[in-house]
């Protein structure tokens, strides 16, 4: 091989890696500005709020007064809107109620999907299957599987909920 084939075989090699990095440095800037990738983010972030949010909204520790005024604000915390006013409204009333029981509720949920999403609106709903586990403070406890629907509308801290059914077991939805 002359050394003026070598020359040329470098200069191939070299402009064939040019080329894929620019290929490369294309593919990316278009990914990047795409609004499916924007739309992912949003469903994967009031997916993930949206769960931690139910999760929550099921969980009370009954042990104390403190202990349920805490889960009251963590509940707060968890809604806005309608959801959030009618657990302003009932507080007082919520409060000497989980206090006397004395039972505590432990919310997993086991699996949540988002049925829409409307990303300029804010606003998107969510189905999902959480086991309570309920220890009451006298007698035998055990774990509830309870189906919800959940609208959930973005704040400026997140998603969070704003109404939340109870869907029977057995139901179309």
């Amino acid at each position: 091989m002359t050394t003026r084939t070598k020359r040329w075989g470098g200069w191939a090699v070299l402009c064939a890696a040019v080329l894929v990095c620019a290929l490369g440095g294309w593919s990316y800037a278009q990914a990047r500005g795409d609004d499916t990738l924007s739309y992912a983010k949003s469903r994967d972030a009031a997916l993930a709020d949206g769960t931690r949010h139910l999760a929550r909204l099921n969980s009370m520790d009954g042990g104390s007064e403190e202990s349920v005024e805490s889960g009251l604000t963590a509940w707060l915390a968890a809604s806005t809107g309608p959801l959030r006013d009618r657990l302003e409204d009932s507080r007082t009333k919520d409060t000497a109620a989980l206090t006397a029981s004395g039972t505590t509720a432990r919310g997993k949920v086991t699996d949540a999907a988002l049925t829409a999403l409307d990303e300029r609106a804010g606003t998107a709903a969510l189905i999902a299957t959480v086991d309570v586990e309920v220890t009451p403070r006298t007698g035998e406890g055990g774990t509830e599987r309870k189906r919800f629907e959940a609208s959930l509308a973005r704040t400026g801290d997140g998603w969070k909920v704003t109404a939340l059914d109870a869907l029977p077991v057995g139901s179309g939805t």
